[in-house]
């Protein structure tokens, strides 16, 4: 059996065998659960909001900068649930390893900003054609890119594509190694005030893509009834620590940009203009974005094969998400 086959055949085992969550019986004891973390945003969220003191079991936050480098911890064995944005899961399917998604959120208005360097000023999408722009395959910034340019009548071939590493972003953009980069919030508005960076100024650009994130776990992972239980606890805390944020605005936006990334005041309080609430979903509505995304990606010829998006899911959470949110 092929490597690709062996691993898309055991990750559909390991989703069969999957632990119903604890509703309305005797709970198993939850084992410890190690979450990939990103900006150390689930970090801060459950401690904002007071929903991680109420979880009775061993939770480590270990964090990352971006998809690619999660995929190999968790390959690794070294995870058991991840957050990543919306392309990692698809990347690492066409890769050949199946990671089942367990919870979805998202955000209608996309938290990433095209940001260009200094000196530069992008009024229309149209003006990416020619420009150096920064790619990092199997992030979510990828699709967010390659939208954009499709939105603009523009393919990959119409740009010259800079392979960079997430954390090297920031730094692309202030030296200029790249015109436009792909960036998300506070480094959009830093490297404005710092550098005079600044995001994109066509409107279309604001209306590209949600911005998604997906919660995804090892296969045996989800055959591991203490590690599912741990996931029945975790999971409504992250939900209601997310609807708490959405409820307390100013409280969690001080909390988490001004006191935890060091942003002024004022520059938190343009993050926050430009956010849209936190949304939770169940698979079932997740999986028409998540289709999309797909053929974003394959008509692209960024994967190889199209992929059917519901085999990605699995809705073993789902009624927990629902009460919770």
């Amino acid at each position: 059996m092929k490597r690709r086959d062996f691993l898309l055949t055991s990750a559909a085992a390991g989703a069969a065998a999957l632990v119903t969550p604890s509703i309305g019986r005797a709970a198993t004891k939850p084992g410890k659960l190690v979450v990939a973390d990103q900006s150390e945003f689930v970090r801060n969220l459950l401690k904002a909001s007071g929903e991680g003191e109420a979880l009775d079991f061993e939770l480590e936050l270990p964090n990352f900068a971006g998809g690619p480098a999660i995929l190999e911890a968790i390959r690794a064995g070294a995870l058991d649930i991840a957050y990543v944005g919306d392309t990692p899961p698809i990347q690492a399917r066409a890769a050949g390893t199946l990671l089942p998604i367990i919870a979805t959120f998202t955000r209608e208005v996309a938290q990433y900003r095209l940001t260009s360097r200094p000196d530069l000023v992008i009024n229309k999408l149209a003006e990416l054609k020619g420009k150096k722009l920064s790619y990092v395959e199997g992030s979510g910034r990828q699709v967010f890119l390659i939208e954009a340019l499709n939105k603009a009548g523009l393919t990959l071939d119409d740009v010259e594509l800079i392979n960079l590493r997430v954390a090297d972003l920031p730094d692309a953009v202030r030296s200029g190694a790249v015109d436009v980069a792909v960036l998300s919030e506070p480094f959009v508005t830093r490297l404005t005030k710092q550098v005079g960076a600044s995001a994109v100024r066509d409107p279309e650009e604001r209306k590209i893509l949600p911005s998604t994130s997906y919660i995804y776990a090892r296969p045996d992972v989800l055959a591991d009834p203490q590690k599912v239980e741990a996931i029945n606890q975790f999971l409504p805390a992250f939900v209601k620590a997310g609807i708490w944020s959405n409820k307390h605005e100013q409280e969690w936006a001080k909390f988490y940009f001004t006191d935890f990334q060091r942003v002024s005041a004022e520059d938190t309080a343009a993050i926050l203009e430009g956010q849209s609430p936190l949304v939770f979903q169940t698979s079932d509505e997740a999986i028409p974005h998540h289709q999309k995304l797909i053929d974003i990606l394959y008509q692209a010829k960024s994967i190889k094969e199209r992929f059917d998006a519901k085999q990605s899911f699995v809705g073993t959470f789902d009624t927990l998400i629902a009460q919770s949110r």
